[in-house]
C-alpha cells in the first residue's frame, strides 16, 4: 500500500519556492521555512560546476552508467546517492537540503538533516534517514582536487573530523562542540591553542514535529529550547557576533515552521482491535515514561538514569560538563536567561512518540532499524543494510533491512560501507532499552499496532 500524497496535508504547500518575501512583523511559519530554503547562512560548500561531474568519482558500475546518462538522470542518481530530495514543483530541481543561489553556489541548511522521506515520500520535518554527508564531502573534495578548485572549511575540517560514518547519521554533537570551543560568551572568536574533548560518534536526528512538547532539546534534554538553540550551527569563523544579532530574528520564524510541524498519520493498515489492545498494554508499561497520547495526552519529558536504560552511553559521556556550563553563560542561551543548563544529566531523555513510525531508525544513535526489534532487544541484528532508500517495513515498522552477522568482506568501497551500521563500532550498540522483555510476544505485537497510532 503506498502512502497517499493527502496524508501530509497542508504543509507540503509550505514547500513553494513562490512564498512572498516581504518580512513579517510576528514569527511565521511560512518565513521560517522560506529562509531555511533560500537563505544562505554560511558559506557555501560547493558550486554546480562540481555537483555536475561529481559523478566521475563514483565507484563502478555507477560510474558508467552515469557516464551514458542524460543530466536529468546524472540529477536523479547524484540525489539519490547522498540522500538529497528534490523541491517539489521546483523549476530549478533544486534539493531541499541545500540553498542553491542564482550562482550555483550549494549551501547546506537545516533540511539536510532534518528533511526526509519515508517510503519514498516527503514528510515535513522527518529525520533524513539517508543523508550521506560524509560520502558527499569526500567525493566533492577529490572534484575539486581535478578541477582545481579550493577548498572550504568543511573540505578541510571533514579531514580530521568524521562528519558520519554511516548514511542518515552524523557527527553533528561534536561539531557544536568543536564550534563552540573558539567562541567567547558573547561569541566572539577567540584564539585557543588546546583542543576541546570530542569523542566522536554517529547521532540521529530526531524529528522536529515533538519539538513544540518539550522544554529542552537533545538526546540528554541538557539545554533550553529556543529560537537561538537553533542557531550555534552557524558558528563559522565567516560569522560573527553581528551576524548572530542581525540574523536573530530569522530563527524567530524558523522556530515557528518548525512549531508548526504536526506528527504524519501512518499510511498503512492498521488493525484497530489489536491497536485498542496494544493502548492498554503501553499506558501501563510505556506511558510513564513516554507519555499518554490522543485528547488528554500528556508528556512528562523525563530523564531515563543510564543505568536504568542502558542504551549506549557515548552520547551521554561525549559532552563535558565545562562545555555545558559554558553554553549556560553565553549568548545562545541568553546568557542563562533562557534557563538552567542540566550539567550532569546522567541518562537520556525518553522522548515523546508522536509519529514514531516515520521516524526510523530508532535510539539516538540510529542503531536499531525497526519498531519490531525496539520491542524485541534479543533479536536486534548486529549489522544491517537498508535494501532500499526508499525501502518500508510495514509490517515490522520502520527500515526495510537485510540482517547481517558482520560487514561481508568484499564491501570494501567507502561509500557502500556506509550503507551498514555495525552496532559493534563505538557510540553504535543497539543495546539496552529491555524495558519489553516483560511483555509476551501477544502483547508486544498489540503495542506496535498501537504505535502506528500515534
Amino acid at each position: 500500500m503506498q502512502i497517499s500524497p493527502l496524508l501530509f496535508g497542508l504543509p507540503l504547500l509550505l514547500f513553494s519556492s513562490q512564498i512572498a518575501a516581504a518580512e513579517e512583523t510576528t514569527p511565521s511559519p511560512q518565513r521560517g521555512l522560506q529562509l531555511l530554503l533560500e537563505k544562505a547562512y554560511l558559506p557555501p560548500a560547493f558550486d554546480q560546476e562540481t555537483f555536475d561531474v561529481v559523478w566521475q568519482t563514483w565507484e563502478e558500475p555507477l560510474r558508467s552508467r552515469a557516464a551514458g546518462a542524460t543530466k536529468a538522470e546524472r540529477r536523479r542518481l547524484a540525489y539519490h546517492r547522498y540522500g538529497l530530495i528534490e523541491r517539489p514543483g521546483d523549476p530549478r530541481h533544486r534539493p531541499m537540503q541545500y540553498v542553491v543561489d542564482l550562482q550555483g553556489n550549494w549551501t547546506m541548511n537545516c533540511l539536510a538533516c532534518h528533511q526526509g522521506a519515508v517510503a519514498g515520500r516527503l514528510v515535513p520535518g522527518t529525520p533524513n534517514a539517508q543523508f550521506a554527508l560524509e560520502t558527499l564531502t569526500h567525493e566533492i573534495r577529490a572534484t575539486k582536487v581535478r578541477l582545481r578548485k579550493p577548498f572550504t572549511d568543511l573540505d578541510l575540517g571533514s579531514l580530521v573530523m568524521p562528519l558520519g560514518t554511516t548514511i542518515g547519521t552524523t557527527n553533528a554533537i561534536m561539531f557544536g562542540v568543536g564550534l563552540m570551543h573558539y567562541r567567547d560568551d558573547d561569541l566572539n572568536i577567540i584564539p585557543r591553542l588546546a583542543l576541546p574533548q570530542l569523542t566522536h560518534h554517529d547521532h540521529d536526528a530526531p524529528p522536529w514535529w515533538n519539538v513544540s512538547r518539550k522544554t529542552r532539546l537533545y538526546a540528554d534534554n541538557f539545554a533550553p529550547r529556543g529560537h537561538r538553540a537553533l542557531m550555534q550551527f552557524l558558528a563559522s569563523k565567516k560569522n560573527g557576533p553581528e551576524k548572530f544579532r542581525e540574523w536573530e530574528d530569522d530563527f524567530r520564524h524558523v522556530e515557528a515552521y518548525i512549531d508548526s510541524l504536526a506528527s504524519p498519520q501512518y499510511g498503512f493498515e492498521i488493525n484497530t482491535a489489536l491497536a485498542k489492545q496494544g493502548r492498554a498494554v503501553f499506558e501501563l508499561s510505556c506511558a510513564e515514561c513516554h507519555g499518554t497520547y490522543g485528547t488528554k495526552s500528556e508528556y512528562p519529558e523525563r530523564i531515563i538514569p543510564w543505568d536504568e536504560v542502558r542504551t549506549d552511553p557515548v552520547r551521554m559521556r561525549s559532552i563535558s560538563k565545562e562545555h555545558r556550563m559554558s553554553y549556560q553563560r553565553n549568548w545562545i542561551n541568553e546568557y542563562g536567561s533562557a534557563g538552567d543548563v542540566i550539567a550532569e544529566p546522567g541518562g537520556y531523555l525518553a522522548p515523546p512518540l508522536n509519529g514514531i513510525w516515520a521516524t526510523s531508525p530508532y535510539f539516538h544513535n540510529g542503531s536499531v532499524p525497526t519498531l519490531w526489534h525496539v520491542l524485541r532487544p534479543k533479536q536486534r541484528p548486529t549489522v544491517w543494510r537498508r535494501c532500499d532508500a526508499n525501502g518500508f517495513d510495514s509490517e515490522r515498522v520502520g527500515l526495510a533491512v537485510e540482517e547481517l552477522k558482520t560487514v561481508p568482506r568484499d564491501v570494501l568501497h567507502a561509500a557502500q560501507r556506509r550503507h551498514y551500521l555495525d552496532t559493534q563500532g563505538v557510540g553504535k550498540s543497539s543495546s539496552g532499552h529491555t524495558f519489553p522483555e516483560v511483555l509476551t510476544e501477544t502483547e508486544r505485537h498489540a503495542v506496535l499496532e498501537y504505535l502506528k497510532t500515534l
